[in-house]
């Protein structure tokens, strides 16, 4: 599952990347955890902007969020059955923009080890998303989103089963967003694993495992000599296309 993120575009930048009609002044934040506010982008009307939202989806029909579970991701190989996200897939679909993010890869004595994942081209990067507006009895909103995932392509499958859900281009950005004229149909259709050789990875320190945590430092990549310094810690080997060798990632 995706559990934690980091993004860092300034919204200037976010705004003129995904034709925003507004701007939210929002820092850079290295260590996105859920049930935190987070970005979300959709459009209504015709119209994109970028909304404050609870990370941690609840559907409109659940009566006490706090009684619901913990909704972060959504499959997208289900989604469109679940009870839960069926209505949003149709008409409440968001992007929710980030620099990388974060997964935790159990290496052969059992121990777990963070590693920092983006694009490489280390573009930014816009997760799928799924977002929702809960009303409660005394007339007060909550809107709350989940990452939409996909089985890992090639480079991830190396740390972990699943992976963020990454829309590829402004066509499938648009296309996602336009609940209007593209159906859930078609719209699950651009939940694909992205090509071999489009991410990449780096081990990070343990220090993103708290929620509290902040700051570019964890995002900074372990020297040998720190990796070393850690027992137990067992680096990955990037795996690559058929016919082609394996060669460790360090």
């Amino acid at each position: 599952m995706c559990g934690r993120y980091a993004a860092t575009l300034p919204p200037e930048m976010l705004a003129e990347l995904f034709k925003l009609l507004n701007r939210i002044d929002y820092p850079p934040r290295y260590n996105i955890a859920p049930t935190q506010p987070i970005i979300a982008i959709w459009e209504q009307e015709a119209r994109r902007t970028a909304q404050l939202v609870r990370w941690g989806f609840v559907p409109g029909w659940v009566k006490d969020p706090r009684k619901f579970p913990l909704l972060i991701n959504a499959r997208a190989e289900s989604m469109a059955e679940k009870p839960s996200f069926r209505d949003a897939v149709k008409r409440m679909r968001c992007v929710i923009p980030a620099s990388g993010y974060y997964e935790w890869m159990k290496g052969p004595d059992g121990k777990k080890r963070p590693y920092y994942i983006t694009l490489e081209n280390d573009e930014p990067m816009a997760f799928a998303g799924l977002y929702s507006t809960w009303s409660g009895p005394e007339g007060e909103e909550i809107d709350t989103a989940a990452v939409v995932t996909v089985e890992p392509n090639l480079e991830i499958s190396s740390i972990y089963d699943r992976m963020p859900a990454i829309l590829r281009g402004t066509q499938a950005i648009d296309d996602w967003l336009n609940t209007r004229d593209v159906n859930a149909r078609d719209a699950v259709k651009l939940t694909v694993p992205p090509p071999p050789g489009a991410m990449k990875y780096v081990p990070v320190g343990k220090a993103i495992g708290s929620a509290t945590a902040e700051g570019p430092d964890l995002i900074r990549p372990l020297t040998a000599e720190e990796l070393s310094a850690e027992a137990g810690s067992s680096p990955p080997r990037r795996k690559k296309a058929a016919g082609g060798e394996q060669g460790e990632l360090f």
